[in-house]
């Protein structure tokens, strides 16, 4: 039914009523599979990795190899690892993950943002802390193109006089 809204404060009452109501009906619960995993999409730059997070003892596989044997450099293995610590959950968590596209750093940066947002998933609870830290956003810096009559994205062609 609808009521006569005839005043601002009904009106403010009426839009209240039904925020508060909304607010209820958004509830975050753990969304795991019947494997007892959480699936998430990380992307960054050209790279997209599909992960998966389930209890465990900290093991990391992406692409069916160790994390130290894709992703050889230490600050790649620092970053997969930053949302786990942020968390306070390390060693607690085993990821599975395939990523295509771009390049090592670009990768990942995809796996750190498809560990984060299973992680959240797997338990809510942990939303605020990865949230704070800038982990659940996708970061949206991009090559920029090459554009015709320039050398590069920017640089112009070397300019002669004669």
């Amino acid at each position: 039914m609808v009521e006569d809204i005839k005043t601002l404060d009904d009106l403010k009452s009426a839009v209240s009523g039904t925020s508060a109501d909304a607010a209820v009906a958004v509830s975050h619960e753990p969304q795991i599979d019947d494997l007892g995993r959480s699936y998430a999409t990380g992307k960054r730059k050209d790279a997209v990795a599909r992960v998966w997070v389930k209890p465990g003892s900290g093991k990391v596989i992406v692409n069916g190899k160790d994390i130290n044997a894709y992703f050889a450099r230490p600050v790649l293995q620092m970053i997969l690892r930053q949302p786990f610590d942020v968390a306070g959950v390390a060693d607690q968590y085993d990821v599975v993950a395939t990523v295509k596209g771009g390049g090592l750093s670009g990768q990942a940066g995809a796996v750190k943002h498809g560990i984060s947002q299973a992680l959240q998933l797997h338990q809510p609870g942990l939303r605020a802390a990865l949230k704070a830290a800038g982990f659940l956003t996708r970061d949206s810096r991009v090559v920029e193109r090459k554009k015709y009559g320039r050398a590069k994205a920017r640089r112009s062609f070397q300019f002669s006089k004669r």
